[in-house]
């Protein structure tokens, strides 16, 4: 048989015009590390989180700052990051430290540097502008150009309401994320609790958000995250909240905390059956469509009719198992004449 997309490439794909560049990386944990803590930077990189992200934005203090910027340098060229992605996020363009976050991370470590996370994107301009500064830094300093990659943060209600032209503002972006801290404190939503639901309300008041940042990614082949629970010991509220995510089809969700990461991999990628059982749908499809398959357009397998909209739905299956590193325990048999 041949050989089928990898990982990252068999996830659906959207609107959006194809770029050289793999945007649809492993996301299920995303760690959060403050790059002002150098114990905390070095931790992370011995963790089983698929991406890292350096903060200099809420967990790093207005005055430690500028020394982060050199931290997370330094961090990011020295440490040993394998198998993970690499992202900073800088502060959001209504701040005044901006321009210097990017110009110095980037300049300083753009070869071991995946992407730039912006916080509280409010319109598409703001992903406009961020991707040409990455593109002067990288013409300036001899990288490749459009390698670094660009995740906006939607974190308020105009962000939201732009979020379709957000999503289809730079070939760089790679994420949609939600921020709910900060978006809860701009629609006044009545709650304390990050990630919780508000008290008395009777359905989920995040699914309508969710929901809109999921399509708007989904419609420009992006992956969508969901931010982060901030009751940190309470492992299981944690894993309530993020398998809701991963029931609407999130790719992964925030983590603050280590004990966050395993319950974070678990619930983003297949159950063993499941994944087994999309790599069969995939197998008897090739098959069956094939010459010596008889060129079928639908068959069975076992009991189950098997078709192209079956090959779609086991496509994103199979491609989470696969970048989760999942193995098979079960093969396709070819039936007998």
């Amino acid at each position: 048989m041949t050989a089928r997309p990898s990982p990252t490439t068999a996830l659906p794909t959207g609107g959006s015009a194809a770029h050289p560049f793999n945007r649809l990386r492993p996301r299920r944990s995303c760690l959060a590390v403050p790059g002002s803590n150098p114990r905390f930077l070095e931790k992370a990189q011995g963790l089983p989180a698929d991406q890292v992200f350096l903060d200099l934005e809420d967990a790093c203090a207005p005055l430690a700052k500028p020394e982060a910027r050199h931290t997370i340098v330094k961090f990011l060229n020295e440490g040993d990051w394998s198998g993970k992605t690499r992202v900073v996020r800088v502060n959001d363009w209504t701040t005044e430290w901006t321009y210097r976050d990017v110009v110095t991370v980037v300049e300083g470590a753009g070869p071991n540097l995946d992407c730039i996370m912006l916080p509280k994107v409010q319109n598409a301009e703001q992903v406009v502008a961020l991707d040409l500064l990455l593109t002067q830094i990288e013409k300036t300093m001899g990288f490749e150009v459009g390698r670094i990659g660009i995740e906006a943060q939607i974190e308020n209600a105009q962000g939201l309401n732009n979020v379709n032209a957000i999503a289809q503002a730079s070939p760089r972006l790679e994420t949609i994320i939600f921020g709910p801290a900060d978006f809860m404190a701009s629609i006044n939503m009545k709650s304390l609790v990050v990630g919780e639901q508000p008290p008395g309300y009777p359905a989920d008041a995040y699914h309508y958000i969710l929901m809109k940042i999921l399509m708007a990614a989904r419609a420009h082949n992006l992956q969508a995250i969901d931010g982060p629970y901030l009751q940190i010991r309470n492992v299981d509220g944690f894993r309530e909240v993020a398998r809701r995510a991963a029931a609407l089809g999130f790719d992964g969700k925030w983590v603050l905390h280590p004990g966050q990461v395993d319950a974070a991999n678990e619930v983003f990628s297949p159950s063993q059956e499941d994944y087994d059982h999309a790599e069969l749908i995939l197998d008897a499809y090739e098959y069956y469509t094939s010459e010596a398959g008889g060129k079928k357009g639908s068959a069975m397998l076992g009991d189950e009719m098997i078709d192209e909209a079956s090959r779609k739905m086991a496509l994103v299956i199979a491609g989470k198992g696969r970048a989760a590193g999942m193995q098979r325990t079960s093969k396709f048999e070819i039936p007998e004449a």
